[in-house]
C-alpha cells in the first residue's frame, strides 16, 4: 500500500477544535502498563480547515524498515533493520542488525522533532527514541515503552465524560472532510484508487454535503442523523488506512500511532477516546468495536468497505 500523504493540520480555531472559549490541551496516551505489555499484533502543503484529523507517515510509527545503502561491495546495502537498528556486518563480513547508538543521531532542528515516550520522558529526535527502545529490548522497560505522542512531554488535562462525548462528532466530520480534499486534488490516483473515488464522489456530488468549517456541536449531531450514510465509508477508509501491519482487521497500539501520536497534543480527549473504543479490553481495537466509537450502527459495518 503506498506511503500517503502527510497532513500537518493548522489547528488553531479549526477543525477538531472545540467550539468552547477554552483551547483545548491535547492528551496522549497515558497508558497503563497493561496497555504497553503488547507491542506486537498478534494477528503539505498546508490544509485546509476540515482536513485530515493529523495523519502522518505509517513509517514513522510502526518499527519501520529502513535501508541501509552504502558502498557497491558493502554487504550492508539494501540490508533491512527495523527502525532503531543499523546495519554492520561481523568478523565474517556477514551482515547483522544492531542497535543504535541514541549518540549518533541526528540533532533536532526544532521543537517539532521531540516527541515524548509513554516513559513521560522527552527524546530529541524519533531517531533517539526507537535507538533508546533498541537498546532496552528483552527488558521490562524496554517491553513497557512506546512513543506517546509528537513534542516535548507535557501536561494533559483530562478528558470529562461530556467532552468524551464531543470528541467523535468532530472526528467524524474531519474524516468526510479529508476524503473530499483528498478527492478534489487527486489527479493521478495518488491519493485515491478509483473503487474509493466513485464511493467520495457520491459523498461529494451530494447537496446536502455539511461543507468543511467550523460548526456547532448540535450542527454535527443533526448532519450525522440527517446524513448518515455520508460517514459510513470514511470511517471505514481510516480503519483501513490504519490497519496495515499486518492488515488483519485488528488496530494496535502501533497501528493507531500514526493517528494519535500527531493528534494527542492537540485534543486532550484523543487517549481516553481510543482506549475507550477498545471494549473487550484485549488491547486491540476490533472494526466493529471501531465503527461503533464512531456511532454507525451494527448492520452497517462492511469489511468490504475497507478498500
Amino acid at each position: 500500500m503506498r506511503v500517503w500523504i502527510v497532513f500537518l493540520l493548522c489547528l488553531a480555531g479549526h477543525a477538531m477544535a472545540a467550539p468552547t472559549e477554552e483551547v483545548l490541551v491535547t492528551e496522549e496516551e497515558l497508558v497503563t502498563e497493561e496497555e504497553l505489555v503488547t507491542e506486537e499484533p498478534i494477528f503539505e502543503e498546508e490544509t485546509e480547515v476540515g482536513v485530515n484529523p493529523v495523519q502522518v507517515d505509517v513509517g514513522e510509527f510502526d518499527e519501520a524498515i529502513e535501508v541501509i545503502e552504502d558502498a557497491e561491495e558493502n554487504p550492508c546495502m539494501n540490508y533491512h533493520c527495523k527502525r532503531g537498528k543499523v546495519c554492520e556486518v561481523d568478523e565474517d563480513n556477514t551482515p547483522m542488525c544492531v542497535c543504535q547508538d541514541p549518540s549518533t543521531c541526528p540533532p533536532a532542528e526544532g521543537d517539532f522533532e521531540h516527541n515524548c515516550g509513554t516513559d513521560n520522558k522527552t527524546y530529541e529526535t524519533a531517531c533517539h527514541f526507537f535507538a533508546t527502545k533498541c537498546t532496552l529490548e528483552g527488558t521490562k522497560k524496554g517491553h513497557k515503552l512506546h512513543l506517546d505522542y509528537i513534542g516535548p512531554c507535557k501536561y494533559i488535562e483530562p478528558c470529562l465524560d461530556n467532552e468524551l462525548k464531543e470528541f467523535p462528532m468532530r472526528m467524524r466530520d474531519w474524516l468526510k472532510n479529508v476524503l473530499v480534499t483528498l478527492y478534489e486534488r487527486d489527479q493521478d490516483n495518488d491519493l485515491l484508487n478509483e473503487k474509493q473515488k466513485l464511493r467520495v464522489k457520491k459523498i461529494y456530488e451530494n447537496e446536502k454535503r455539511l461543507q468543511a468549517g467550523e460548526h456547532s456541536l448540535d450542527l454535527l449531531a443533526q448532519d450525522f442523523q440527517k446524513n448518515y450514510n455520508m460517514y459510513i465509508f470514511p470511517v471505514h477508509w481510516q480503519f483501513g488506512q490504519l490497519d496495515q501491519h499486518p492488515a488483519d482487521g485488528y488496530l494496535t497500539h502501533s497501528e493507531l500511532s500514526p493517528l494519535r501520536a500527531p493528534l494527542i497534543p492537540m485534543e486532550h480527549c484523543t487517549t481516553r477516546f481510543f482506549d475507550e473504543c477498545d471494549t473487550d479490553g484485549d488491547k486491540y481495537v476490533a472494526l466493529e468495536e471501531w465503527a461503533a466509537c464512531f456511532g454507525l450502527k451494527e448492520q452497517d459495518v462492511d469489511k468490504d468497505l475497507i478498500i
